[in-house]
């Protein structure tokens, strides 16, 4: 198998255009740039700055990282999360969570870093000139890989496969053929609605979120806050400044009256400290606030043709199991793993055997997560959850633990392009 570490894929290797220059697509586009492939990153935003604050990455995310040599990197410029908990509005902790325990239990650490940190890191390992920004793209042709969608097939009698036809991409600046397509143009995908035409697409999720960025208050455990109908998250950067998220189940496209922070003081401003300090101390202007879409119904596949599809385009879910950008990374590495450059296709069939269940049964989970956490506001509802978690979180807390087993447990695939001298062995 013909394989590259060093990322010197030259005029002859296969060519991949990836739609989508976010944290998935970057990823993809590094594993593929690694394996030998020629890349091309595709984003329509005039920069890479990503949409959202902070990202957590649990040990899975982490596990796929250290397959493309970024694990360490990362690994150094998160923040590791610490002792923390589960809290009432009034500030009682429901369950108390033992960092060190977690991460001996799973094999490694839940770390959080800023976004734009974590798309710098990938984009820096791309080469110069991979990226385009401003770059409207849309799949014109899903392509054809022929008879040979896995390694060594061949035609009968020996001869050698039929190649079929490249994908096809266009952008303004003219058509791309591409041996591989990879979509990772997020939750209102336009490459997804190619694929999949009869897809509904991505449905409201019943909660609007907000984001903000602001210092340190002052030391503080890592928590989160449920309430009815409400929830608020807030978790230290390694940098001195704290990420806070909050969601509140309203109808769509609803914006406040006067200002997002003004509506967060409405909201949560009677909540325990540091809630309300947070929210006193971030700009207006600086408060993110976005409906949450997922995909109620799964694709059928992440392939066709020649075009893989993966992330938010892919499986897009709510964020209340904190595994949207995991899953990304998760998927990039596997469908790397699957594109061997030396085979006359890529084995996308592998990839969606690989990836769909798992994907499914995560976005299933968390929408029911997110009914439990954030849309069932009756009074009776919210007592009964949170009897149950603090019963369970004293009496019985690896039962808590092991709830998150298959998520932060998954290992990827034989890294067959890692670096030989990888950093990080789970």
């Amino acid at each position: 198998m013909r394989n590259s570490t060093t990322g010197g894929a030259g005029e002859r290797a296969p060519r991949a255009v990836v739609i989508g220059g976010g944290i998935g697509g970057l990823t993809a586009a590094v594993g593929l740039h690694r394996r030998g492939w020629r890349v091309t990153v595709l984003e329509r935003a005039g920069s890479l700055a990503p949409v959202g604050a902070a990202i957590a990455l649990s040990p899975n995310a982490l596990r796929a990282l250290d397959v493309i040599g970024a694990g360490k990197e990362v690994r150094a410029l998160a923040a590791w999360e610490g002792d923390g908990g589960l809290r009432t509005p009034s500030g009682r902790w429901l369950a108390r969570t033992d960092a060190e325990r977690n991460e001996a239990r799973f094999g490694g650490p839940l770390v959080l870093l800023r976004r734009s940190t974590l798309v710098d890191l990938l984009a820096a390992r791309l080469p110069d000139g991979a990226v385009r920004t401003g770059s409207q793209a849309a799949l014109a042709d899903v392509g054809d890989p022929g008879h040979a969608s896995a390694p060594g097939a061949a035609e009968p009698g020996g001869a050698p496969p039929a190649s079929g036809r490249p994908a096809r991409v266009t952008t303004p600046d003219g058509d791309l053929e591409a041996e591989l397509a990879v979509a990772a143009d997020g939750v209102h995908s336009g490459a997804r609605a190619v694929l999949f035409p009869d897809h509904p697409g991505p449905s409201y999720a019943g909660f609007t979120t907000w984001r903000l960025m602001v210092p340190a208050p002052g030391p503080f455990a890592p928590h989160e806050t449920w309430g009815r109908g409400l929830l608020w998250g807030t978790q230290p950067l390694k940098d001195g400044s704290v990420y806070a998220y909050a969601a509140a189940a309203a109808p769509p496209g609803g914006h406040a009256p006067d200002d997002e922070r003004a509506e967060l003081r409405r909201f949560f401003g009677h909540w325990h400290e540091p809630v309300p300090s947070l929210i006193d101390a971030v700009p207006a202007d600086e408060v993110l606030r976005h409906d949450v879409h997922h995909l109620a119904t799964p694709l059928p596949a992440l392939h066709r043709g020649r075009v893989a599809v993966l992330g938010d385009a892919a499986h897009a879910m709510p964020p209340t199991l904190g595994q949207g950008g995991n899953q990304a990374v998760e998927d990039a590495v596997v469908l790397a793993h699957h594109a061997d450059p030396a085979a006359p296709a890529p084995d996308l069939a592998g990839y969606t055997r690989d990836r769909l269940p798992r994907t499914t049964a995560i976005a299933a989970r968390s929408v029911s997560t997110s009914r439990m956490m954030i849309t069932r506001r009756s009074a009776a509802a919210v007592a009964l959850r949170n009897g149950a978690i603090a019963v369970l979180s004293t009496l019985f807390p690896a039962v808590m633990l092991r709830s998150f087993d298959e998520v932060a447990g998954w290992r990827p695939p034989g890294a067959t392009y890692a670096s030989p001298t990888s950093e990080h062995t789970p």
